[in-house]
């Protein structure tokens, strides 16, 4: 009787320290695919500000909370890239520094270094930033389909419209 009693007590103990985390696991899943659905398959041509930084913030707090799920990789590349897309330089590079980070050998790796010197390049308008991350993702990745954009990139930084119009002109001649 007693060795049934400890049985129960290790499923009871069990079952109540997984059951809620489980069950907040699917609620943000299940919110996850609430605001997808609301923000991708609408009609409007428009992102909905709120909604894309709710978006955000819920696949910031799934990876936080499942940092081994192998979606939360996933998830924080999407946050970057709408948080990209939404002009937020700066959370963006602390997403891609969170997913170079706790995720060094996630496959999207060299476009996050990629993405994250333009970033500083385009949006932060950093350069001397922009060209240690183009240079570092020439040496680690100088096979990448980016990698001609990162040289172009490179060869430009801080070039106006402008700048590059009288530079072609001038090859031109």
């Amino acid at each position: 009787m007693k060795k049934y009693f400890y049985i129960i007590i290790i499923l009871v103990i069990n079952f109540s320290c997984s059951g809620p985390q489980e069950n907040n696991t699917q609620s943000i899943l299940d919110s996850i695919d609430q605001m997808e659905a609301k923000l991708y398959n609408g009609d409007d041509v428009q992102i909905n500000m709120d909604n894309a930084v709710d978006l955000i913030n819920l696949y910031q707090k799934f990876a936080l909370e499942n940092p081994k799920d192998s979606l939360a990789p996933v998830f924080l590349f999407r946050a970057s890239d709408l948080s990209m897309n939404l002009n937020r330089p700066v959370q963006t590079i602390a997403i891609f520094d969170d997913l170079l980070d706790k995720y060094p050998n996630y496959e999207k790796v060299p476009s996050i270094l990629f993405l994250k010197a333009f970033v500083y390049e385009d949006q932060l308008k950093d350069f001397d930033q922009a060209k240690i991350y183009y240079e570092e993702f020439l040496q680690k990745y100088p096979d990448s389909d980016f990698a001609d954009d990162a040289e172009i990139s490179l060869k430009n930084l801080g070039k106006t419209p402008e700048d590059l119009i009288l530079e072609f002109e001038k090859n031109q001649q």
